[in-house]
């Protein structure tokens, strides 16, 4: 392929990585500080960029010269979004996640794939007693923020307020993404088991505490079964007048997740693999991100889908999961 045809396809790349409503004009013209005129002549080719303009655009952009240059390697890149310095608290985890999925949601075509180890973090946004749990646990227990130490879990004591905000913000824009979900009987066994440890360790203040987290989160799991007969994600207290995206709700009983996720935006991939707890690297290679969604289609295809339909097998899935949960309460 000549220079000005890979020069054609690496913006072809860029512009089908940003949302209908952005010029790809206006970027580059404020990224690489040129006229317009100057840009469209490297759009079309006639004038080639400059190894230091071809260095800004993949730093921007996230690219790899074996992208550009469509090279064939064995090697793969991944983004990590905190490689330039960690997020220094939960609020910070919480903020990325909503800017992303914001980003997400304003292509025309986009859906979300969801292979879940954990439950996926947005449902506990539903209610307020097992968000704050949640946030408590991973900022004492997780990322060790030194307010958190020596304290207990007291939901009088412990509101969460900017946490639950920005959670709600969140689950907002997830509910208008389709998507699809794939768990397991065991994808609730990580909530249970941090439940069961503040329990037999005396992280929560009181009995009741413990009481109400349980309660909060059967109330998580029976809004979810109602969205998954409505075969449409929604807040809590919503009538049909509230549905927002479809949702597709698959179980495999033999396959445990690992909380990946899969975004299919206007017709481009991309692979977000969690590698630590709250931590994610993610990947634009397309023939990586190919194989990774035939595996999620495979794993679908062997799998009970219980949304919309399999009314039976969804209510033995939510049933015995609540059995488990209850066994929590002191």
């Amino acid at each position: 392929m000549t220079e000005s045809l890979l020069q054609k396809q690496l913006f072809k790349s860029i512009k089908d990585t940003m949302p209908s409503n952005l010029s790809i004009v206006d970027a580059l013209s404020e990224l690489l500080d040129l006229s317009n005129d100057s840009v469209y002549r490297r759009l079309r080719g006639e004038t080639p960029l400059s190894l230091d303009e071809l260095k800004t655009i993949c730093e921007r952009f996230q690219l790899s010269l074996d992208q550009v240059l469509q090279l064939k390697t064995d090697k793969v890149l991944f983004t990590d979004p905190e490689a330039n310095g960690a997020f220094t608290d939960f609020l910070s985890y919480q903020q990325r996640m909503l800017q992303q999925l914001q980003y997400f949601s304003q292509f025309k075509m986009k859906e979300l794939f969801y292979q879940s180890k954990d439950v996926p973090i947005f449902h506990f946004y539903s209610f307020k007693e097992i968000s704050a749990f949640k946030s408590f646990f991973w900022r004492k227990s997780i990322l060790k923020e030194p307010e958190y130490e020596g304290k207990n879990f007291s939901i009088t004591k412990f509101e969460e307020i900017d946490s639950f905000d920005l959670g709600q913000q969140t689950l907002k824009v997830y509910n208008e993404i389709p998507s699809s979900e794939l768990w397991n009987y065991e994808s609730i066994t990580s909530t249970i088991m941090q439940i069961e440890y503040y329990r037999d360790s005396g992280a929560f203040e009181t009995k009741e505490d413990l009481n109400i987290v349980v309660d909060s989160c059967e109330m998580m799991l029976t809004h979810l079964e109602k969205q998954l007969e409505a075969g449409y994600k929604f807040l809590p207290g919503a009538g049909e007048s509230g549905y927002k995206a479809p949702i597709k709700f698959f179980v495999n009983e033999i396959i445990l997740g690992n909380n990946s996720i899969l975004i299919n935006i206007d017709g481009n991939k991309l692979a977000f693999i969690n590698h630590i707890i709250l931590k994610y690297i993610y990947t634009a290679d397309k023939s990586f991100n190919d194989k990774v969604f035939t595996n999620f289609y495979n794993l679908t295809s062997r799998s009970s889908l219980i949304s919309g339909t399999g009314e039976r097998e969804r209510t033995k899935f939510f049933k015995k999961i609540k059995e488990r949960l209850k066994l929590c309460k002191g």
